[in-house]
């Protein structure tokens, strides 16, 4: 079986692609109970190339730029050679295009979530509400993402194969030790 590690989601489930993956969750958070309690700082303290694919959902933005670098290090460390990571972070670049097109402040609401309300600084800083009731500093947001920043961060941490698409103020990227090998048809 497939073995994901999911990175910083906390207790939100995987996407449904990873249904049937063996999931090892990934938090410095002890209340979403881990599997693996650290900071993904340290990832190159794990055993390498243990993962399939390393997931990522909208924590990357949780380090500084200089820290972004090591924690893409430790992806590239945890992979098999075939491995990859998927990875979301919110896209600055349009949170700051609606800002300026549609004449919003900072504590405007870009748009509605099922957890609620998103506004603009949640996006910038981190959602607001979560650090005020965890008190947890660690949710604060200290990087913003472009797709030539996350690409950029990919290609220095010697990912092989990189595809990057935007919508819906987020990036994904999907970031390959190495090339995929075509499909044989049969």
């Amino acid at each position: 079986m497939a073995k994901l590690l999911n990175v910083g989601g906390g207790p939100v489930p995987v996407p449904a692609e990873y249904r049937d993956w063996d999931v090892d969750l990934l938090d410095i958070d002890l209340d979403v109970h881990p599997d693996i309690w650290m900071d993904a700082r340290a990832l190159t303290t794990l055993e390498p190339g243990q993962y399939d694919a390393v997931y990522c959902s909208h924590n990357m933005e949780h380090y500084y730029e200089h820290e972004v670098a090591q924690v893409l290090w430790g992806f590239y460390h945890i992979l098999t050679a075939s491995g990859f990571a998927d990875i979301r972070v919110p896209d600055a670049m349009a949170v700051m295009q609606a800002v300026i097109t549609s004449g919003l402040e900072l504590d405007s609401v870009l748009y509605t979530a099922p957890v609620g309300k998103i506004r603009v600084c949640d996006v910038l800083w981190g959602w607001q509400k979560q650090i005020a009731k965890s008190e947890q500093p660690y949710y604060g947001h200290k990087f913003g993402f472009s797709r030539n920043t996350l690409g950029r961060a990919l290609r220095a941490a010697h990912f092989e194969h990189i595809l990057i698409g935007s919508g819906g103020y987020e990036i994904r990227a999907m970031a390959y030790k190495r090339k995929p090998k075509e499909k044989q048809s049969g």
